[in-house]
Order: C-alpha cells, then sequence, then structure tokens
C-alpha cells in the first residue's frame, strides 16, 4: 500500500530539472531578489546529467557562427540572416552572465567550462560552395560576424583543419568559412560551477532523487507532489511559482498540470548518438568545430560535425550526431514516456505532423537501422584518413521537440524552444530542444519578462542591467556597444576577441584573448 504524502513545506519558487536552465534561473532569481525562497528537485542523483551533461551535447556555444540551417536560402537565391543575427546576439547575453559571475567571485576558473575553438562550415560541390560564398558576402558586412573568413584555397583549409583535408582524394570543389572567435562549452561544468555558487546562497536548497509526480493548483499556487527515490517517502511542497526545466521530461508534467495552454502541445522524441575520440594527440591537430549540411529531411540538430572538446582538463574529438529514434523522453527515462504523453487534444496534431513529415520518419528509421561501417563512413567524409580504433559510440542526450497544434486539425513540427505559461503567471515550462544550452539566460530573461513584469518594474530591470549591461538594447543594432560586450567579456573568460576595425569591414582583425 503506498504511503501518503506526509510533509509539507513552502516555497516561493520550485523549480524541477538540475540543468543548466533551472540552474540560470536560479541565478537571476537570487541576484535580483535574495530573500526568495527556493527549491530545486532533480530524479537523478546529480546535477547535468540529462540534455547539459559535456557529452550529451556538442559544446558548441551556439553562436550561429557555423550551422548553416541558421541562414536559409530564400527563393529568390538570396541568403536570410535574421535567424542567424538573433542566436548569435543571445549567446553575448550568456557571456555577459558569465563574466558577471566571474567577477563576482561565483565562477573561479572560466577556463572550467569556457574554451576558444574556431568554428568553420564545410562544405564541398558547386552548388554549395555558392551558397556558402552568398551566405559569407551576406554575414561579413555584418558587425556581429565581423572577422569572418572564407576561402576556396585547399592549402588554407589545410591550416585551418588538416584532419579534414589529409588523405582528400577527388575533384570536387571546397570551401569553408571560419570565426576563430567561437568557443566550446561545457555546460555540465557550467551548471556544477552555477550550483556550487547557489548552495552558498541563504533560502536555496537542492534535492537530488526526488521525482516531481505531479502538481495541482493551490490557491494562487501550485501543490507539488515529491517522491523521495530512496526511501519512497511523499511530501507534498507549496511554491508560489514553479517552472519546470526538465528537458522532454518537461511535458508531461505541464500536461499534469491542467493548464488550458498546455492543449497546444505534444513532444516527438529525437535521439542520437556520436563517435567520440580521446587520443589528445589528434584532438590537439583540430582545433576547430567543423561543420557540415544537414542532409535532406534530418532535424537541425542532425547537421554533421567534427568538433575539438574540452572536458574536465581533457581534448577529445567529437562526430555526429546520428540521430535516431526512441520513445524516451529523457535518456534516463521510460519507454513509455511518448505513449503516456498521448491525450485527447493533442492526438490529431500529432497524426498530422506524422503525415506531412515523412522524408523526417524516412531519415530517422535509416539512422535507426544504421550499421556501424556506415557511421564510420560517414565519419570519413569529414575525417578521411580515421581510424576505426581510436573512435567509439558514446549515447547523445535525449531531445524532445515541439509537436504544436495549428488550426482546428492541423498540427506542426517545430524545431526551437518554447517557454509555455500560465495565464495568471503562475507556472513556466521549457520546451524544445535547440539552441537550448547556449542561449539560456535569453531563454530565462524572456521568462522573467512574461512572469514578473512587475517586479522587472519595480526594480529588477536595475539589478539585470548590471549583470547584463547589454539588457534591453539590440546588439545587432548597435555596432559599438556589441563591440565593447564582446572586448569585456573575452578578456573575463579569457576567450578570443576580434577587434572592429571601424575603418571598414571585410578583413581578417587582430585577435586578442
Amino acid at each position: 500500500m503506498e504511503s501518503k504524502p506526509n510533509i509539507t513545506s513552502k516555497a516561493d519558487v520550485l523549480l524541477v530539472g538540475a540543468g543548466i536552465m533551472s540552474m540560470t534561473l536560479a541565478v537571476l532569481l537570487k541576484e535580483v531578489d535574495p530573500s526568495l525562497k527556493i527549491a530545486l528537485y532533480e530524479v537523478l542523483d546529480s546535477e547535468a546529467q540529462e540534455s547539459s551533461g559535456p557529452w550529451n551535447n556538442a559544446g558548441t556555444g551556439h553562436a550561429a557562427l557555423c550551422e548553416l540551417n541558421y541562414t536559409p536560402e530564400r527563393s529568390d537565391g538570396s541568403i536570410d540572416v535574421s535567424k542567424a543575427l538573433d542566436v548569435n546576439t543571445r549567446f553575448d547575453l550568456s557571456r555577459q552572465m558569465w563574466a558577471y559571475l566571474v567577477r563576482q567571485g561565483a565562477i573561479q576558473d572560466p577556463q572550467s567550462f569556457i574554451h576558444s575553438v574556431p568554428h568553420c562550415s564545410f562544405v564541398w560541390g558547386e552548388e554549395n560552395v555558392a551558397y556558402l560564398r552568398k551566405r559569407y558576402e551576406t554575414l561579413s558586412v555584418e558587425h556581429c560576424y565581423y572577422g569572418m573568413e572564407f576561402t576556396e584555397d585547399n592549402d588554407r583549409l589545410a591550416e585551418w583543419f588538416p584532419l579534414v583535408m589529409e588523405g582528400r582524394e577527388g575533384s570536387d570543389k571546397l570551401a569553408a568559412t571560419r570565426m576563430v572567435t567561437g568557443t566550446d562549452v561545457n555546460y555540465g561544468a557550467l551548471t556544477s560551477g552555477l550550483l556550487n555558487w547557489l548552495r552558498a546562497k541563504e533560502g536555496f536548497t537542492i534535492h537530488f532523487n526526488s521525482l516531481v509526480d505531479d502538481l495541482n493548483r493551490d490557491g494562487s499556487g501550485w501543490s507539488v507532489y515529491v517522491k523521495d527515490q530512496l526511501t519512497g517517502e511523499k511530501r507534498i511542497v507549496y511554491a508560489n511559482f514553479v517552472f519546470l526545466g526538465a528537458g522532454g521530461g518537461a511535458l508531461p508534467l505541464l500536461q499534469k498540470s491542467g493548464i488550458p495552454e498546455q492543449e497546444n502541445y505534444a513532444g516527438f522524441p529525437v535521439s542520437g548518438l556520436w563517435l567520440r575520440c580521446d587520443n589528445e594527440e589528434l584532438a590537439a591537430r583540430h582545433d576547430a568545430k567543423v561543420y557540415g549540411k544537414a542532409a535532406s529531411g534530418s532535424p537541425p540538430m542532425s547537421v554533421p560535425h567534427l568538433d575539438r572538446r574540452h572536458v574536465n582538463g581533457r581534448t577529445s574529438l567529437l562526430f555526429g550526431p546520428y540521430a535516431g529514434f526512441s520513445s524516451k523522453f529523457l535518456k534516463h527515462g521510460s519507454y513509455t514516456e511518448l505513449f503516456k504523453s498521448v491525450e485527447i487534444e493533442n492526438i490529431i496534431p500529432m497524426l498530422d505532423v506524422a503525415k506531412n513529415n515523412l522524408s523526417l520518419e524516412e531519415y530517422l528509421i535509416g539512422q535507426v537501422v544504421e550499421s556501424s561501417e556506415a557511421r564510420f563512413k560517414a565519419l570519413r567524409e569529414y575525417y578521411p584518413l580515421a581510424q576505426e580504433s581510436d573512435w567509439r559510440l558514446e549515447e547523445a542526450g535525449q531531445r524532445v521537440q515541439i509537436i504544436k497544434r495549428e488550426g482546428q486539425r492541423g498540427g506542426v513540427l517545430e524545431f526551437g524552444t518554447e517557454i509555455v505559461t500560465s495565464a495568471d503567471r503562475s507556472l513556466a515550462a521549457l520546451l524544445g530542444a535547440s539552441p537550448g544550452a547556449s542561449t539560456a539566460v535569453s531563454i530565462m530573461l524572456d521568462l522573467l519578462q512574461r512572469c514578473f513584469p512587475d517586479q522587472l518594474k519595480s526594480g529588477w530591470k536595475t539589478t539585470l542591467k548590471k549583470i547584463i549591461p547589454s539588457y534591453g538594447i539590440s546588439l545587432v543594432d548597435d555596432a559599438a556597444l556589441c563591440d565593447r560586450v564582446r572586448a569585456e567579456t573575452a578578456e573575463v573568460l579569457n576567450i578570443d576577441y576580434a577587434k572592429l576595425n571601424t575603418g571598414g569591414m571585410g578583413n581578417v582583425p587582430p585577435i586578442t584573448k
């Protein structure tokens, strides 16, 4: 016989999931209002075990420097860079908060989580080279992309990424762009660093091995039901505000909340694998993240790339991801999660998405049944002399894409992230996958704007400006502020910076640490 909940506690803010999203929100809230009582609940035994873990993502520090899916070609042949500029400057918000925390002593060593690694886009074939050239011509005149380099010269390409060029045969035309100001970010280490700082704050508590399995509206707040995974003990926690930041686990809890807004959503899980190489001699020769073009019908997070990673003081290489399908919503979750998420309100949008995305389904099925030989063949398109003995499979984090109702009977599959909030602003859930961790600060600032507008007007905004000097200002529109922000954060975080040449764009700038 199951025990009844017998412990009651209260919190101003209750966070579900100990990943980069919840930790970022907790830091911002503690800075703007130190008196807040914040409780964080995580079902696993430590933080950052799902999508925030360093081997569960590519750690690109998504600034839209090399990801070609952010710069689609329009029907007239021109390049749409609007999304790239948006993602690019959202990453600046993260850099500003991290630099603030380093100055405050909250993060002792920025190299514990961030390193400079050039970001490159690499293509072959006349059509792809023509596209990349147009992309470069469009982006390089933007101050946000000052310092972008482009080349079709094989000798220059060999300087940028020798492993990619050595042993390459054939007459295909090659081209690449490079941004030396790119970064590699260990979001697991960053999450742990933020947690260590929060633990020293009065009014913050974290509870591991704690499963949040239900929540009900209770007056102006929420009664949240928590089960201790070790003892089986159950408790009820009353919270004024609840944030569901549990990655793929956010959707089931959002559905249990019963708010009308949740009826518009369903989820489509996508799993993945990497090939990982821990040979540090090879990693030392590949100082780059090299992104290619996605296969037809593949989701954006499946763009192939060969990355240098910095994890726990060591360098490695990562190639992939190889997408697949699993009915799990979390890497450490259950295979029943997809089926449990199906409800009367979302089944029609889910069926509509299934009908309209046959190419994606064919692609995922192909990835699921792909042999190890086929996976290695894909690696050799980027690293021709790769030796199988140097590589092993690594399971990537689970992603749950948003299925959103469109019209009365339709549905659409979205690949971004979205905050869903209750009408009274007492609950918020983060759904989606990309660009995810890299824009955590931007996403949490959006959440504060939506859920705490009165507090922002009464003083929180002043504190946020101290943490993030560009808060409320578009760095796309303000070149001088963009340059200053990047120079200051680069110095504090000890990463490369391309000094803006106000005398003209298009030349390679001086690079400094």
